[in-house]
């Protein structure tokens, strides 16, 4: 019989002494014991109430190693300087875009600064841009892209600037959605960004879905006849009157259909959800998906799969640091946009030994799905958003990362989120980091079934995100061996706020500065273990856990 949630609080085993100082270095405890939790999800790892199977987050199912496409250009030979005496974005623009119509490679850019006075765009396939290393290759971003592209204002009206949430002066996204969403900017039609257009119905149906069940590694279609092995294909599944689909987001149940959804005008423009996944095998009309099923697929969701825009996929940037002129850090919510990397409708695409610094906004994933961001840093004057995901981003692997203290104080108007997620996005992970500022930013939309493991932060920022975006959590967060170096609770300790969470191994915190309620009503079913004990437990990283159980 399944435990209480009291039960595992007061079997919690505390570790004594587990400061962060007698921790040592790396801030955890070595492991002592077996989670229950963990054992549970052993039993049913696609379908466990609080936990999200997230052991195929990332590029190629987070594959160790990224692919190493062979040399196709070097960026000396098409006219960059590496003395950083002249603009040097032509060149590289060129090179890239070269690459990109002979079927793609690498792009490289050997040791030195290059000065870049526009931002740099891939926007094929198949296209890697290689530095010589953070350390050795070095980009100086001059301009932002309101200069660049031009003033972006939110479709949710405002004096706001959407370059506070999404843009990069390294931008990855394919050719034809980013010219559309460029263009729309310039005519002052402020855009969706997701997979199906500006308008949200670019998008043509391949077939509908019979019902299935979350955790489900095959669906069942009415016409496989234009579904091969291998296929990018988008499921689609479309709200009801009732906001039924929303209440599964958040667990069903009482809490969630006793929730005022009608009036969440900015929550409800996020459905359509969309959740881009490979075939890997059609048999009949029984398709067999990379990844299980995020959701039940209803009938009266209408579940399908579509065709929406052609996805940028096997594309990377490895090895550089991205360095925008040093300027005072925006009012909140109005930055000029001297932001890092971006992807955006970009599949099993990657960033691996990236340093971003003096951005607006650090590294960014817009309606991107199964991307990897390795061993990447955020450094300098400080950012609003150092990581961001965002607008229905899914499968996504951030690791080895690193968030540094601000190398000068904050100006007066300033916010600071951390590493952020929002807008209906699922399943994806942050492992294996350290923040020495910022906080779990979970930014309204219902973001659920996502999760944060093995990270150090001094939890120092605050959340996002206006009333009309609904709840701060959906369904199966799963916060997992935290220390949290300053004892403030705020976002990081959810087992009193989020619905079917699961908050395990956490410093012993409280709560103090920002304080949110619970957006639902009654029981949360949500679950908590080790508290007060980073480290105490097995699996010491949560997503490491479930990569080695589906090899099993």
């Amino acid at each position: 019989m399944a435990l209480s949630r009291r039960q595992f609080v007061g079997g919690a085993v505390a570790v004594a002494g587990a400061t962060t100082a007698a921790l040592g270095t790396t801030g955890f405890a070595s492991p002592t014991r077996p989670a229950v939790l963990w054992r549970e999800f052993e039993a049913a790892p696609y379908t466990h109430p609080q936990i999200p199977y997230v052991g195929r987050a990332g590029a190629h199912g987070g594959a160790r190693r990224a692919p190493r496409p062979r040399v196709v250009a070097d960026v000396l030979a098409h006219g960059a300087a590496p003395d950083g005496s002249t603009d040097s974005a032509p060149a590289i623009n060129r090179a890239l875009a070269e690459a990109g119509e002979r079927g793609g490679g690498t792009v490289l850019l050997p040791p030195g600064t290059y000065r870049i006075d526009d931002y740099l765009r891939i926007g094929h396939s198949g296209v890697v841009l290689r530095g010589a290393g953070s350390g050795r290759t070095r980009l100086l971003a001059t301009r932002h892209l309101t200069e660049l592209i031009g003033p972006y204002g939110s479709r949710y009206g405002g004096d706001k600037s959407s370059w506070s949430w999404t843009g990069g002066l390294i931008w990855l996204s394919p050719q034809a959605r980013h010219a559309s969403l460029v263009a729309a900017i310039r005519d002052r039609a402020w855009p969706f960004e997701g997979w199906t257009g500006n308008r949200r119905d670019e998008w043509s149906t391949l077939t509908t879905v019979r019902p299935g069940r979350r955790g489900d590694r095959t669906v069942t279609v009415d016409d496989p006849s234009v579904l091969r092995r291998g296929q990018l294909v988008v499921l689609r599944l479309a709200d009801d009157a009732d906001h039924t689909l929303l209440e599964h987001m958040a667990g069903d149940g009482a809490g969630p259909q006793a929730y005022v959804w009608a009036d969440k005008t900015k929550l409800t423009s996020y459905v359509p959800y969309e959740w881009p996944v490979r075939i890997t095998a059609v048999r009949g009309r029984t398709v067999t998906l990379e990844r299980p099923l995020p959701l039940d697929a209803r009938p009266e969701w209408d579940p399908r799969l579509i065709a929406g825009a052609e996805a940028l996929t096997n594309s990377g940037v490895v090895g550089l640091t991205l360095e925008a002129v040093e300027t005072p850090q925006s009012p909140h919510l109005l930055d000029k946009g001297y932001n890092g990397v971006a992807f955006q409708c970009a599949y099993d695409c990657w960033a691996e030994d990236v340093v971003v610094r003096h951005v607006d906004n650090g590294f960014g994933l817009v309606a991107a799905s199964a991307c990897t961001l390795r061993r990447t840093r955020v450094e300098g004057r400080g950012s609003h958003h150092p990581y961001f995901c965002r607008e229905g981003a899914h499968d996504n692997l951030v690791e080895d990362f690193r968030i540094t203290a601000r190398t000068v104080p904050a100006p007066a108007g300033t916010q600071l989120h951390g590493i952020n997620v929002e807008g209906l996005s699922s399943h994806n992970v942050w492992s294996r980091g350290v923040m020495e500022m910022g906080t779990f930013d979970t930014h309204r939309g219902m973001p659920f079934a996502n999760v944060r493991t093995e990270i150090t932060v001094e939890n120092d920022g605050r959340h996002g995100g206006d009333a009309s975006a609904g709840p701060l959590y959906g369904a199966r967060f799963a916060h997992w061996n935290v220390t949290v170096t300053n004892g403030r609770a705020g976002l990081v300790k959810i087992d009193t706020i989020a619905p079917y969470s699961a908050t395990v191994g956490i410093s012993e915190v409280r709560e103090f500065d920002q304080i949110d309620v619970p957006d639902f009503t009654g029981e949360l079913h949500a679950r908590a273990e080790a508290y007060g004990s980073p480290g105490a437990v097995r699996p010491a990283n949560l997503y490491e856990a479930q990569r080695a159980l589906s090899r099993r």
